[in-house]
């Protein structure tokens, strides 16, 4: 459907099981009651119990009566029996029938809540029937049930909650529900300062849709109700013991909420608007208004102060989320509050269309109850215009309510009516303490309209006309508003209409000055962002004597704890190793690097999928008991001094997972974060996340993280998806600075730069491609003295042709080592093989200085990845503009598919770029 119909109830059909019991199965269920009341099912055994406790018709006596379901107290129990059905279908099925659209478009009608379903009928309606637990419960007559669970559950607010699985949860929100008059639960000041919200929220709109006509802003008109409901929740949070709010949104309505939640100056909002302005606070390129993050810090009434601190996000809406919860988690780790976990509230507000249709909300809403990502709940916030762009929610989803994908965690979910201000904001105050008390995400689905199109510049009318035609109609919410506290006496229209006046006089004054300002300022050009720092050398090396204290810590095998025969065999083979001085292989090395910063006091996290294991039964970050699976962590016990280890299995999700890990490492930078991709190639499930966050956010938003990411690379023949992380993907990424992208073919190379990651002084993000098949290759290994010496090496010399060389042959990981079997194969004495260890920034004085080492002849890129992927375009041009000559290529051809899906073929091709790289002149 392309059109709203005009406002007609609808029918919402459902499948059901009738509602109607057979007086036969009442007799005889009473009959069993009757003789041994444990012999039937509990629910029977209250309604009989409730019945006698009612004072209803009792039967004579109990021992053997049976009563025939046409005598008058069998009927009264079946409809009895019907009331407590009718309660429990109105607390599962009322918010179908809400009235919840402020335009009065969506108003079903609901045949499952019929009173004939439940063997009820008008004649029941003076009836009195036990009311059950319902607003408290009690002998009622059916018409104030009725009347109670209609305004509990069909108003203007509507939650669902029958769906969670914990009773004592689904028993608190009844209780702030049935039964309650939610404008009384306000005072007089509190109506005043919500109105005031909503005026401000108008007011602020309709200034800069008249002042700055076309300009894109992302309009709440239609949704202005949100601002009071934030107003009210950082009101509540000193109460409920919040210190500091994370809050994730996207566009609509983020310049109001700067403007009216985190009070952002005006004359910096209406800056932005300028064609002159230039954001001293960002390092690079910037970004538009609307994607900008800020931090301030709101005092409230009581005098408490909340932080609140909004994350920059692009228009890819939902990726804010897994940012959102990383950060509020690392906050939590830095006030110290990783048990209860209620300083820390992340707030996420969302819109319609993609909270239903982006799949990365479901992967975050997923990490809410995971070790290693939970942050006690999060608060979501649902901007529901009831369309999305041009689309409507017929096309959009599957689903009643566009909140549909949240049910899967057992939490309430608020549905309430943008044209009533206090059920909202009581909407808002019960997630906040549901949140607090239980630990749990909770949902506020927000239903309002917008008011223009997506942007200022879109004609909904297009293709939404009938829509637009009623909200054009329709009364601003305060106009609603207004109209109750007029009619209660709490706010004359004067009084609201020169608080109107005050505010606009305060944006125009603040519009004044910034108009003053635009005139005195002079566009400019950025510097490009630079870190010359990047290829400073860091020590990193670490004495001997603590490598082998270290080492033998996290190779002892644990106490009490029966372990796999081959995982014991595994730490003697590290203790043997490391007490002979070397070889060091790649996973020991890397255990090395993590302890011995552990023993420094810089904390480590590391997450992904399967990354406690390790995808390629490489790292054994925690040892199980073979009979119990007690476990134990061997680098939580290098030292009773060190630093906090983590180490988690991910869900099955690189997308949100890494958003995580890089909102943890924004704030919490004096840690080593890494993500781990179970194959490199898995990265392409998160290249959003890479793209908008990983390697733009300091050029656009001044944000920078030290987030790890390791990727394992390599062909061997196990396919196109587990050979390739796409090296060309992050080089086509790099510029001013923005990452450090490295390969590493040694294990101490990769435990010095794990090392220089995590004490340089300064943060950027490391991708760093590692390997597989070399993780237990002896030819790839390291002695003890590599550890102990040096630092990470950027290029790597040849350790057999240092000099003299004819031809130079330069590559980057594994194919190192294929190529270096073959010339020792054909006993070849002129060619050497320097690796590229660092791609991004490319240390050009260390390549070149190595390169005149030799008066080669000839100069070769070599890669096993095809010529259209891999490092060669990147390095092509930076070689030929080094070296002053054309450079020749080795490699695969390019490829529509990243590998061979052959073993056989793989073998002949990896053959092929050897004999190419070594015989051929």
């Amino acid at each position: 459907m392309t059109t709203l119909p005009a406002r007609t109830d609808r029918t919402l059909a459902m499948d059901g099981a009738s509602l109607a019991y057979s007086g036969a199965l009442l007799e005889e269920y009473y009959a069993r009651w009757v003789q041994d009341p444990a012999s039937v099912d509990s629910s029977w055994s209250a309604l009989f119990e409730s019945w006698t406790r009612s004072g209803g018709p009792q039967p004579g006596r109990r021992e053997g009566a049976v009563f025939s379901p046409q005598r008058p107290e069998v009927g009264f129990l079946i409809k009895q029996r019907g009331v407590y059905e009718l309660i429990y279908a109105y607390r599962t099925l009322g918010h179908f029938v809400a009235d919840l659209d402020p335009l009065g478009f969506n108003r079903f009608t609901f045949d499952e809540l019929e009173l004939e379903r439940f063997g009820l009928g008008e004649e029941d309606l003076e009836s009195e029937f036990d009311s059950a637990s319902l607003a408290g419960g009690g002998t009622r007559p059916l018409r104030k049930i009725l009347e109670i669970l209609r305004e509990s559950f069909c108003g203007t607010l509507a939650v669902e909650f029958m769906h969670m699985h914990a009773f004592a949860q689904r028993r608190w929100i009844a209780e702030r529900l049935e039964g309650t008059s939610i404008p009384k639960t306000f005072s007089g000041e509190e109506r005043r300062r919500i109105l005031q919200a909503i005026l401000r929220a108008e007011e602020f709109e309709s200034f800069l849709h008249t002042r700055y006509v076309g300009q894109k802003r992302f309009s709440l008109e239609g949704n202005e109700t949100l601002i009071p409901m934030l107003d009210a929740l950082v009101e509540a949070c000193p109460a409920h013991g919040v210190d500091r709010i994370v809050m994730g949104m996207a566009h609509r309505g983020r310049l109001n909420v700067l403007a009216n939640v985190l009070q952002q100056d005006f004359k910096t909002i209406f800056d932005e608007f300028s064609e002159n302005y230039f954001p001293e606070g960002v390092l690079g390129d910037g970004d538009v208004r609307y994607h900008l993050g800020f931090e301030a810090v709101r005092k409230t009434s009581s005098g408490a102060v909340v932080t609140i601190g909004l994350a920059p996000n692009p228009s890819h809406l939902e990726l804010v989320d897994p940012v959102v919860e990383g950060k509020a988690r690392a906050w939590e780790r830095r006030l110290g509050d990783t048990a209860e976990r209620r300083k820390v509230l992340p707030l996420l507000i969302h819109g319609d269309a993609s909270f239903m249709g982006q799949g990365i909300v479901q992967e975050t809403l997923n990490l809410s109850q995971l070790q290693g990502y939970r942050t006690g709940g999060t608060v979501h916030i649902v901007i529901n215009n009831q369309i999305g762009f041009t689309t409507l929610p017929q096309d959009a989803r599957s689903t009643h309510h566009c909140t549909g994908i949240a049910r899967m965690l057992g939490i309430p979910i608020f549905h309430v009516n943008g044209d009533d201000p206090l059920a909202a904001v009581y909407a808002i105050r019960l997630a906040l303490e549901y949140r607090q008390l239980f630990q749990r995400d909770t949902v506020v689905d927000l239903f309002g309209y917008r008011r223009h199109g997506h942007n200022e510049g879109d004609e909904p009318s297009f293709t939404q006309p009938t829509l637009y035609q009623a909200i054009a109609a329709h009364p601003k919410v305060s106009e609603v508003f207004l109209d109750r506290l007029v009619a209660s006496g709490e706010m004359s229209r004067e009084e609201a209409q020169a608080y109107r006046k005050a505010f606009v006089e305060q944006l125009a004054a603040d519009m004044a000055e910034s108009k003053q300002w635009a005139t005195r300022a002079k566009p400019k050009l950025r510097e490009r962002l630079s870190c010359p720092r990047l290829l400073e050398p860091v020590r990193t090396a670490v004495e001997t004597g603590e490598l082998l204290a270290v080492g033998r810590a996290i190779t002892q095998e644990p106490a009490g704890i029966s372990l796999n025969p081959k995982i014991a065999r595994m730490l003697q083979d590290r203790r043997t190793a490391l007490e002979q001085k070397g070889p060091i292989l790649w996973p020991f090395a890397e255990a090395l690097a993590f302890g011995s910063l552990l023993k420094e006091g810089v904390p480590v996290r590391l997450s992904g999928q399967d990354s406690r294991r390790g995808t390629f039964s490489q790292r054994h970050g925690v040892l199980f008991d073979v009979h119990s699976r007690a476990s134990y962590v061997p680098l939580a016990h290098v030292s009773p001094e060190q630093a906090l280890f983590c180490i988690y299995n991910s869900p099955l999700s690189e997308n949100a997972v890494l958003g995580f890990d890089f909102g943890y490492s924004l704030d919490y930078p004096e840690a080593l974060i890494l993500w781990e991709a179970q194959y490199g190639d898995f990265a392409n499930g998160a290249q959003a996340i890479i793209d908008h966050y990983l390697a733009s956010s300091e050029s656009k938003w001044g944000t920078v993280c030290n987030l790890v990411m390791l990727l394992p690379h390599g062909y061997e023949g196990q396919g196109p998806e587990h050979s390739t992380a796409r090296i060309e993907r992050f080089l086509q990424l790099c510029a001013e600075d923005n990452m450090v992208v490295a390969q590493c073919s040694t294990p101490a190379n990769y435990f010095h730069i794990l090392r220089r990651q995590a004490l340089r002084g300064f943060v950027k993000p490391l991708v760093l491609f590692t390997p597989k098949s070399l993780l237990r290759d002896p030819r790839c290994s390291s002695p003890l003295s590599d550890f102990s010496e040096g630092g990470f090496e950027e290029i790597l010399p040849d350790p057999l042709r240092p000099e003299g060389a004819r031809r130079v042959l330069l590559c980057s990981g594994k194919i190192y080592y294929d190529l270096a079997a073959y010339r020792e194969k054909l006993g070849e004495k002129t060619t050497a093989i320097l690796r590229v260890e660092q791609f991004y920034p490319l240390h050009e004085e260390k390549l070149s200085r190595l390169l005149s080492a030799h008066p080669a002849e000839e100069v070769l890129w070599c890669q096993e990845e095809p010529e259209n992927m891999g490092g060669w375009h990147f390095m092509e041009r930076r070689l030929r503009a080094l070296l002053g000559r054309e450079i020749r290529y080795v490699g695969r051809e390019a490829s529509a598919s990243t590998a061979a899906g052959s073993l056989g073929v793989h073998r002949l091709e990896q053959e092929w770029i050897c004999r190419q790289a070594l015989e051929n002149r």
